[in-house]
């Protein structure tokens, strides 16, 4: 019996403690914030099976494509199932990963080829990594850059590079890029490109979640040049959700209207968090040590061996301190993945300052 696989990442959406470190985006917008007159106007009945033109112009124009290579979703899991389901079967893909990714992927049946990205390689992706899983058998190839859990992007050339090693190995599987967290650069970092260009066998997913705040619109799109899939995508999503909500369609159009403006502000937000978390792993050096992210609002800490795991999660459960745990991303359990986008300032201090002290008890030293 087909099922998805059980995974505790799904706490994240339980009641939020005190001092809130496992989340992986920045702070919500409200409804507020994108409300116009014109919106209480709009007539709540189907969309399109595409996406509402203008939202899909909106994402084309970011990606120097056309909107009929756009397809709207709701948020980036549906448009990365639906790929999934529609390609089938040897996908090839990485850990540590977001684990509802994986999970799509094992629960339609597809075998599943792993390439381990470690905490000591800075979890740096290769395209001999890649090119070693690949045979004439893969559909699909699934990346994230930035990643998730640990912000850390794979160069342009690597891409290409694999894009490339896929040609000669499997020429009619895809690259899927999941892009969710590009446009989160911190300050004035330039943003990447997108992957989508490399060839026409590249897909970019992504969606409003993360950069933007809006996570609960639940938009995604999936964006190709190959008509075909996109076709096959539309069709997939009509007999799914039939079409995305016209009321977070309109939303959604808002946040890009208003793009420029919300993500100057969160790029600021997001390098300060970031100054923050380099302080304050700093600080505790003796005990803990990170891989520093290229973009995103997380990163991957790891525990030294002098601290005991579990006395550190239970330290962390008393102070009502919550991190992501790396077990269920499928990294090692000294790994945890750090949030510092979510809390204002103030409050990632505070939450920082809690998880120094379930640290240091988790070794028994002075506090």
């Amino acid at each position: 019996m087909a099922t998805f696989p059980r995974n505790d990442i799904v706490s994240l959406t339980d009641v939020q403690p005190r001092h809130e470190l496992g989340e992986s985006y920045g702070p919500d917008l409200t409804l507020a914030d994108l409300m116009t007159p014109e919106l209480g106007e709009l007539e709540l009945g189907y969309g399109t099976a595409y996406g509402d033109l203008r939202l899909r112009t909106a994402i084309a124009d970011r990606h120097g494509v056309r909107p009929d290579q756009v397809v709207i979703t709701v948020g980036g899991m549906h448009a990365i199932f639906l790929l999934a389901y529609l390609v089938g079967g040897q996908v090839v893909t990485t850990a540590p990963l977001f684990p509802l990714a994986r999970n799509c992927y094992e629960s339609i049946g597809a075998d599943v080829l792993v390439i381990p990205l470690s905490f000591d390689d800075g979890y740096q992706l290769t395209a001999d990594a890649v090119r070693a899983c690949l045979t004439p058998e893969t559909k699909l190839v699934s990346l994230a850059t930035p990643q998730n859990p640990s912000g850390v992007s794979t160069p342009r050339e690597t891409l290409q590079e694999i894009v490339d090693a896929m040609s000669e190995v499997c020429p009619d599987a895809y690259l899927m890029v999941d892009e969710t967290y590009r446009t989160a650069a911190y300050g004035d970092d330039p943003v990447a490109e997108t992957a989508v260009h490399l060839g026409p066998k590249v897909v970019s997913v992504a969606s409003l979640s993360k950069c933007h705040g809006a996570a609960g619109l639940r938009i995604g799109w999936l964006v190709s040049t190959d008509a075909e899939l996109v076709d096959r995508m539309v069709t997939a999503k009509f007999n799914t959700v039939v079409t995305a909500a016209p009321l977070t369609e309109a939303l959604a159009l808002r946040v890009f209207e208003r793009e420029d403006e919300i993500l100057g502000v969160r790029r600021k937000w997001l390098a300060e968090g970031l100054a923050t978390t380099e302080r304050w792993v700093h600080d505790n050096r003796e005990l803990i040590e990170w891989v520093r992210p290229d973009a995103g609002a997380l990163c991957c800490v790891r525990l030294k061996p002098e601290v005991s795991v579990d006395r550190f999660r239970e330290a962390a459960a008393e102070l009502s301190v919550r991190v992501a745990d790396g077990d269920w991303f499928g990294d090692e359990p000294r790994v945890f993945r750090l949030g510092f986008g979510f809390p204002p300032p103030v409050e990632l201090k505070a939450a920082l300052d809690a998880l120094t002290v379930a640290v240091r008890k988790a070794v028994g030293s002075p506090v």
